[in-house]
C-alpha cells in the first residue's frame, strides 16, 4: 500500500499528543493482549486447520486497530496448549489450552465482557476432538458464550450440540455429510451465518466478510468498508446481521477516512482537527468535502453518529441514559439530552424505557 503523503502546510496541525501518526496507524502492534482491547476473540486452533481461514480471521481485526485506538485482540488456542500444526505443514504457537476458558472467573465472561470463540479446522476435525473440549463447548454455551466455527468447525459444535434452531453455513465440500450426520439442523447456502450467539461460515475469504460484518456491527459501517478497502477486498452479498449498509462508493477517500476514524472513536472523543491530522487532509477542505456529499458538517456528522449509537444501545440494552451518555463521550447529561430531544424528537429516557419494555 503507498504511503499517505506528508501533512501540507495547510493541513491541520492542531492535535493531541496521543495522535503521533497519521491515518492508518502504521505503528500498531500486531497483536494486543487482551486487557489492552475492547474486544478479544479466542481461536481455538484443531490440527490441520486451514491458515487461509486462519488469516482471514485475523487481519480484519488488525487493521481495524489501525483506525484510532485498540479495539480487538485475539488468543490463539489448542486443546492442549501445546503448538498446532497447520494443513499446510507449518506450526503454529498457541497462547494456552481450550480448557482455560473454563477457568475463567465467569466462564461466559472475559474481564466483565462476553466470552467468545471461534473454532478453526479443515480437514478430519473428529480425529483430535473428544468428550473433554466437547465439554468445554457446552460449558460455555450454558454461561452465555458466544460460539463460531469456520470450514469444517460447525461439526464440532454441532457434535457438542450448541447449533440447535440455528441456519449452518460451512464448507461446501462438506455439506452433504453434515446433512447426513445432522439431518434436523438447516444448512444455509450464505457463505456464513449469523444467528444471535453462533457464527457459522464456510472459511477461507469469507471469513474476512464475516469479520467485517462483527465490525460494522460494534462500530459501524465505515469502519468496516474502511477495512476492507484496507484489504483491498470487496464485500460479497453473504447473510449478515440485519440493520447494515453498504458505504457509498462515490464518496471521496478523505470523506471515508474521517467517517472511519468517526465510528472507531464514538466512546473516545476526538476534535475535528484531530481527525484531521490523523487523515492527512485540511479541515477547510473536509468541512467542504462534507458538505458536498453529505449536506453537513463534520462536525455535525460526528455528533449525528455518537447519538444514532447512543439511541441503538438505550434500546437495546439495561444501561442507564447516564451511562450512554458517557459512553458516546457526553461528560454532561443536560446536554446529552438536549442533543438526544433535538435529534430524535424524544428524551433518551423515553427510548430507555421502551427498550426495557421490549420483550
Amino acid at each position: 500500500m503507498p504511503e499517505l503523503p506528508e501533512l501540507t502546510s495547510n493541513a491541520c496541525i492542531v492535535a493531541s499528543e496521543s495522535l503521533a501518526a497519521p491515518y492508518p496507524r502504521p505503528d500498531s502492534p500486531p497483536l494486543l493482549t487482551p486487557g489492552a482491547a475492547e474486544h478479544t476473540l479466542n481461536v481455538w486452533l484443531v490440527p490441520r486447520f486451514s491458515m487461509l481461514t486462519l488469516f482471514c480471521l485475523l487481519e480484519p481485526l488488525r487493521v481495524a486497530n489501525r483506525f484510532g485506538r485498540p479495539l480487538f485482540a485475539w488468543r490463539l488456542l489448542s486443546s492442549d496448549g501445546e503448538a498446532v500444526v497447520a494443513s499446510n505443514g507449518v506450526r503454529i504457537d498457541v497462547d494456552g489450552a481450550l480448557s482455560s476458558l473454563v477457568d475463567e472467573p465467569s466462564s461466559g465472561c472475559q474481564n466483565g465482557a462476553q466470552t467468545r470463540l471461534m473454532v478453526v479446522s479443515s480437514y478430519g476435525p473428529e480425529v483430535s476432538v473428544g468428550s473433554q473440549a466437547r465439554g468445554v463447548i457446552r460449558h460455555l454455551a450454558a454461561h452465555g458464550a458466544w460460539l463460531g466455527g469456520l470450514d469444517t468447525a460447525p461439526f464440532i459444535l454441532a457434535r457438542a450440540g450448541v447449533l440447535a434452531g440455528h441456519q449452518v453455513a460451512l464448507h461446501w465440500e462438506s455439506v452433504p455429510a453434515f446433512r447426513e450426520e445432522f439431518p434436523q439442523l438447516e444448512v444455509s447456502q450464505a457463505d456464513y451465518e449469523w444467528q444471535g450467539e453462533r457464527l457459522t461460515g464456510s472459511g477461507g475469504s469469507a471469513s474476512i466478510d464475516m469479520m467485517l460484518a462483527w465490525i460494522e456491527s460494534l462500530y459501524g459501517p465505515s469502519l468496516a468498508d474502511a477495512v476492507g478497502r484496507q484489504l483491498v477486498h470487496q464485500r460479497g452479498h453473504v447473510a449478515a446481521p440485519a440493520n447494515m449498509r453498504v458505504q457509498d462508493d462515490s464518496l471521496p477517500r478523505s470523506v471515508v477516512k474521517a467517517l472511519a476514524v468517526m465510528e472507531a472513536n464514538l466512546s473516545q472523543l476526538l476534535t475535528i482537527p484531530d481527525i484531521c491530522y490523523l487523515i492527512g487532509q485540511s479541515q477547510r477542505q473536509l468541512t467542504r468535502l462534507f458538505m458536498y456529499h453529505l449536506e453537513e458538517t463534520p462536525k455535525q456528522r460526528y455528533l449525528g453518529m455518537r447519538l444514532d449509537h447512543a439511541r441503538r444501545v438505550l434500546a437495546d440494552s439495561r444501561s442507564s441514559v447516564s451511562q450512554v451518555a458517557l459512553g458516546v463521550g457526553f461528560t454532561h447529561l443536560a446536554h446529552f439530552s438536549r442533543a438526544y430531544r433535538q435529534r430524535f424528537g424524544e428524551p433518551p429516557s423515553m427510548t430507555a424505557r421502551r427498550g426495557l419494555a421490549s420483550p
